[in-house]
């Protein structure tokens, strides 16, 4: 949402312009909805048989049993809603009214988080909400199947349609392959043939991960004499920009250009920026002479204090 709406408020274009979001046929693969979330074949609890996609139209999940079934997305249920709080503390909301499944995300984003999404949400929930899920009761979860991918690899999680209709979320619009995004309407997104001539819109990464375990220091001198700094992260655009670079690290976390001081007992950006925003994990960080800070790749981006001396892969800014 962040990039859509700097996109949004950087130009005064009154038309569409193409993105690189585009559907590809033989790409068909569960998501969840939550963004951030990954969906892993090792982790599923599916019923017995199940997914089925019977008559290729089953394309949204639901809970049955505490296991999980694929159903028609156009379908009407209740559907369990997700709050985020502060973990272990994660709360869940069950909505009786019937919805068909775009119309329940759409639900729980405006009056919760999202529809709960993930493997360790769908352990979590029945401890909650035992008394209140009936036995052989259907609820919508956030996991749904698409074709839909971003051009440079990125997970397809982000899903802000002009419309809520669920082919548009889910998939089936014949030739209409490609997606833009309506500038004039809060940059939501729509979709057209991809053979149709249209504005659009690139970017350039201003960030880079380097797939070699090194520790602090070392990581510090690599970025320093290859591009020009570790990164530094002072704003929510640039902890999104680092944390789906971050993605790809082949490390448990990925070492960032913030240390801290025993001298001035403060922590610090390598590049002198005010260290204003933050992300740390909770509890927060305490202060320990020879720590930096690492991003966890995966689940919400996090900062954690680490020993220097780790080593792991690390993010680099270009300029």
């Amino acid at each position: 949402m962040t990039d859509m709406m700097s996109v949004h408020n950087s130009t005064q274009c009154q038309q569409e312009a193409w993105i690189g979001l585009y559907k590809h046929p033989e790409n068909r693969r569960w998501h969840w909805s939550l963004p951030g979330v990954e969906f892993s074949d090792n982790k599923t609890i599916w019923d017995q048989g199940e997914p089925n996609n019977k008559n290729g139209k089953e394309n949204c999940a639901l809970m049955k049993n505490y296991t999980w079934k694929d159903f028609p997305c156009n379908d009407h249920y209740g559907f369990i809603c997700y709050n985020e709080t502060e973990q272990p503390n994660r709360t869940f909301h069950k909505i009786e009214y019937g919805m068909t499944w775009s119309q329940a995300l759409n639900y729980c984003r405006v009056n919760h988080t999202d529809l709960i999404s993930g493997f360790d949400q769908l352990k979590d929930v029945k401890s909650q909400l035992v008394s209140k899920v009936e036995p052989d009761e259907k609820l919508w979860i956030g996991l749904y199947r698409a074709t839909w991918m971003w051009s440079d690899g990125s997970s397809y999680s982000f899903r802000y349609w002009e419309s809520l209709s669920t082919n548009d979320l889910v998939d089936e619009q014949g030739d209409k392959k490609c997606a833009t995004t309506v500038l004039k309407k809060g940059g939501k997104l729509s979709f057209d043939d991809c053979n149709k001539e249209k504005p659009f819109i690139c970017y350039s990464g201003k960030v880079i991960l380097i797939k070699q375990d090194k520790t602090w220091n070392e990581a510090l001198n690599y970025c320093r004499k290859k591009y020009h700094d570790l990164v530094s992260i002072t704003s929510p655009n640039i902890q999104a920009e680092v944390q789906e670079e971050a993605k790809k690290a082949k490390t448990t976390h990925v070492w960032i250009g913030l240390r801290y001081t025993c001298t001035l007992d403060l922590w610090f950006w390598v590049s002198d920026e005010p260290v204003c925003y933050d992300n740390w994990d909770l509890p927060k960080k305490t202060n320990e002479c020879g720590h930096a800070a690492a991003m966890e790749p995966n689940g919400q981006n996090k900062w954690f204090k680490m020993d220097s001396t780790n080593k792991f892969n690390f993010i680099c800014s270009t300029g």
